[in-house]
């Protein structure tokens, strides 16, 4: 797939998108790159790490988030896009579910549209997405964490995202879908959405994992956000073996490493008879 003017082999790689928060609160890096030249510096550091995509996203949206105005997230986050499109030659994406937030990030350069609510928040995106051009990332979200049957449900919601987007003119090449972990699911569900990820591919999409510091990490390693760096990696390593094409991620080094590290051993075996 094509996201800007960059190709992607969604079927033989996986691809690192760094987390690039212009926020005063998100869960783990909040404040940390607010100003415009920490956020450049930032975003120019983890291209040189090895990102390939990187993500700008100016509202938390942690659980207990509370929610900003479009007009403020567009004053934070369309001045940083800018000034990366003008320094930094990759595919940038906004994290946003609102319409008005994304136009204005992709007029100001963005190339793709990540949002958690899998367009199932503003009625408006879908369209805006398919008018642009720009490529997409629908994450499965819900209010709360009940379901009949947990992961037959949670694929027909998937797929519900994915009739939205082709229902909208959204080109089947410009779609990325994300199981949504942390978001709609206990931590127990998170467990199970992480072991039996490959079913996702049932769908016939490019697959990201996004579990960066997360709390089901937090939970399981008894860690604060800022020591889940070898929890994230662990799933960076079973997203390679579950061949999802891009991770979302904060720690881009140590996350490139573990990539190559196991491609080098799943492409070492002979091939089976």
């Amino acid at each position: 797939m094509r996201i800007g003017d960059r190709s992607f082999d969604t079927t033989e790689h996986t691809y690192i998108m760094g987390i690039l928060n212009i926020t005063p609160d998100s869960f783990s890096d909040g404040g940390k790159w607010n100003t415009l030249d920490e956020a450049l510096g930032h975003a120019e550091q983890m291209v040189k790490d090895g990102a390939d995509i990187v993500d700008i996203g100016g509202e938390s949206t942690r659980p207990g988030h509370e929610q900003i105005t479009e007009e403020e997230e567009i004053e934070r986050v369309v001045p940083v896009i800018e000034a990366v499109r003008a320094r930094i030659d990759v595919p940038i994406s906004i994290d946003t579910y609102k319409a008005k937030v994304a136009e204005a990030a992709v007029k100001a350069g963005a190339d793709l549209v990540n949002d958690i609510w899998g367009l199932k928040y503003d009625p408006k995106m879908a369209g805006l997405i398919a008018e642009t051009g720009a490529a997409c990332c629908l994450m499965h979200n819900k209010e709360k964490a009940e379901y009949e049957n947990f992961y037959q449900d949670m694929l027909r919601e998937t797929r519900q995202c994915v009739e939205i987007a082709r229902a909208a003119g959204i080109a089947s090449d410009k779609i990325i879908l994300d199981p949504g972990i942390g978001f709609g699911k206990t931590y127990e569900m998170n467990l199970e959405t992480l072991h039996y990820m490959e079913r996702f591919h049932s769908l016939g999409y490019p697959m990201l994992l996004g579990t960066s510091r997360k709390s089901v990490i937090g939970l399981t390693l008894g860690l604060p956000a800022d020591q889940r760096e070898e929890g994230t990696l662990a799933t960076t390593v079973i997203a390679v073996m579950k061949k999802y094409a891009f991770v979302r991620v904060h720690d881009v080094k140590a996350n490139k490493r573990a990539i190559q590290m196991t491609k080098a051993i799943l492409a070492a075996g002979p091939e089976e008879s």
